[in-house]
């Protein structure tokens, strides 16, 4: 099922959508699958304590409580480590202390739906990048119906790296880890690095979808898809 942004979504009702998962953080109140309003974070380290003011003030300015939400919506990863830790533990909290269902909704998969929204390609693969340090990235590969061609990642970049792919597809890379990239691939035609924000609006469509089919996390159990383990050096 193809997910766009222009196709009025059916009633879903008000949902609530956080992303923290870069330095970029985001919160973002839709209702039936329309953006109402968005408030942008740049600071990374005050996520934590910017994230619930931010919400008040969205749902204040909208007019409602957190008990008239349908549901809450959270960017799951992958991403850094502590804003994904900020954003999960927000959303579970305010889900639980709201009885409301949560939707863990993918980073990179949030990420390629908002660049095909703003491209419109449908021939075209995207390939969103999250910076993981040094010359590595998460990553993955999804054609205009966000069907994923190569499962998401970590993964260490080359100038060999997606060359099957640039072979016989457009593809649009884009994302906070994009640059390094760009850097190391010689110029090809098909290969494009449009300007990218991320944005908790770009969860809306697949969260309005979510919401519909009842695909909601486990509160209990439910953690950020970090990817790879975290490393921290024990002290000597």
């Amino acid at each position: 099922m193809r997910v766009r942004n222009s196709k009025r979504a059916s009633f879903v009702g008000y949902i609530l959508h956080i992303d923290t998962a870069t330095a970029i953080g985001s919160v973002c109140l839709a209702k039936d699958g329309q953006e109402i309003a968005t408030v942008v974070n740049e600071q990374q380290k005050d996520h934590a304590a910017s994230m619930i003011p931010i919400i008040q003030s969205i749902l204040k300015d909208a007019g409602i409580r957190g008990q008239d939400l349908d549901a809450i919506a959270v960017s799951a990863g992958p991403g850094s480590y502590t804003g994904l830790r900020v954003g999960v533990a927000t959303a579970k909290g305010l889900a639980y202390t709201w009885e409301k269902p949560l939707i863990a909704i993918s980073t990179l998969q949030m990420m390629a739906q908002g660049m095909y929204a703003i491209t419109g390609d449908e021939n075209a693969f995207y390939v969103p990048m999250i910076d993981a340090r040094r010359m590595e990235v998460f990553t993955a590969v999804y054609d205009s119906s966000l069907k994923i061609i190569d499962t998401p990642g970590a993964k260490i970049l080359e100038p060999t790296t997606f060359q099957e792919i640039l072979k016989e597809h457009t593809v649009y890379f884009f994302g906070d880890g994009a640059a390094k990239w760009q850097q190391l691939l010689p110029p090809i035609e098909k290969a494009h690095f449009p300007t990218y924000t991320i944005s908790a609006a770009h969860m809306i469509p697949l969260a309005a979808k979510a919401y519909r089919d009842s695909d909601f996390a486990d509160l209990a159990y439910f953690g950020p898809d970090y990817l790879k383990a975290f490393y921290h050096p024990s002290k000597k």
